[in-house]
């Protein structure tokens, strides 16, 4: 494949999500990333991959930016629009869509949200309307610290589905078969909001509770005889709001992915959320996208969600201390 027939991809955040993506779809296609805080370490040095799945002490030095505006005008395959902008920044309401502007063409760019949370689409819809917009769900047990030093764990997984699910899926479907082609595990999904669910029994429940309590999972669930319990009854409280909004979770479905966590004791420290992550480098945390909407939606329909509730609060007023 000439240089010129390959996609032409953006990826916007390139932490430690972004960098793994970064590095598999440099393989298939022609990627520019925007760094921001680790641009000048990424710019001289690269990055230094050590995952389980793809290799250890991987040197990789990829074509970088500071900003939409610069990766829009870069000599990368001049006058050729992106195909697709990767968005792997935290999602922060009523900010990337306008930072990512610059680098999407009308009616041409697929923007592609590997972003944790719920109900996070809506404003690239907004922002861009003539543009498709691919919704995923990402499983990357995976740091970088300090910057550029990226340490993956065993599982590499994107799920991805046009948003809205009635949306054509051409492009949802071309994205998931480039991951794949570049090594990389990724499935077609027809309602990836089913899977956000799924994936924010985890998120919405262990985040906050590990950022606040500065606590792995497997640290919090050794720490008192009602620390379980108390999980599993924020897991259920999303199942309810998660069933009112037409995604059927069950009770078997919170006890799946409680027994994940416990199934690691006593086999490691457990593991480290973004959230209490966020907090341990003093950085702004994803309050919004993975409890607040939930609590919002819960309102909208009247579910009642009180531990979840407390958790916002709670979480909003760490975050402002950060």
């Amino acid at each position: 494949m000439s240089e010129h027939s390959k996609p032409k991809v953006l990826l916007f955040g390139a932490g430690s999500v972004g960098a793994i993506y970064l590095y598999l779809l440099s393989k298939v296609s022609s990627v520019t990333a925007v760094c921001r805080s680790n641009y000048d370490t990424i710019k001289q040095d690269g990055f230094i991959i050590n995952s389980h799945i793809f290799g250890q002490n991987i040197h990789f030095k990829p074509n970088v930016v500071r900003d939409c505006t610069e990766a829009a005008s870069s000599t990368a395959l001049p006058g050729k629009p992106f195909d697709f902008v990767v968005v792997c920044s935290k999602a922060i309401p009523a900010t990337v869509p306008k930072l990512i502007a610059p680098a999407i063409t009308p009616d041409h760019t697929a923007i592609v949200l590997i972003q944790n949370g719920i109900g996070i689409e809506q404003e690239y819809a907004d922002a861009f309307p003539t543009n498709p917009i691919i919704s995923s769900v990402v499983y990357l047990p995976v740091t970088q610290r300090p910057a550029g030093i990226i340490t993956h764990g065993e599982i590499e997984r994107l799920e991805l589905g046009a948003y809205p699910s009635t949306a054509l899926p051409t492009h949802a479907k071309v994205f998931t078969e480039l991951v794949k082609a570049a090594g990389g595990t990724a499935e077609f999904q027809g309602n990836v909001q089913l899977k956000r669910w799924t994936k924010l029994l985890v998120n919405a429940s262990w985040n906050p509770i590990c950022a606040l309590t500065r606590c792995t999972d497997i640290e919090f669930m050794s720490s008192s005889l009602s620390s379980t319990d108390f999980v599993f009854a924020i897991m259920m409280e999303i199942v309810e709001v998660a069933r009112a909004y037409g995604a059927m979770l069950s009770r078997d479905d919170a006890e799946f992915q409680l027994g994940r966590a416990k199934a690691r004791i006593p086999k490691s420290a457990g593991v480290e959320p973004s959230m209490l992550q966020d907090v341990r480098a003093g950085r702004k945390m994803e309050v919004e996208a993975i409890v607040g909407n939930v609590v919002r939606m819960a309102e909208g329909k009247g579910v009642k969600v009180p531990k979840l509730a407390a958790l916002y609060v709670l979480a909003k007023g760490l975050d402002a201390s950060l």
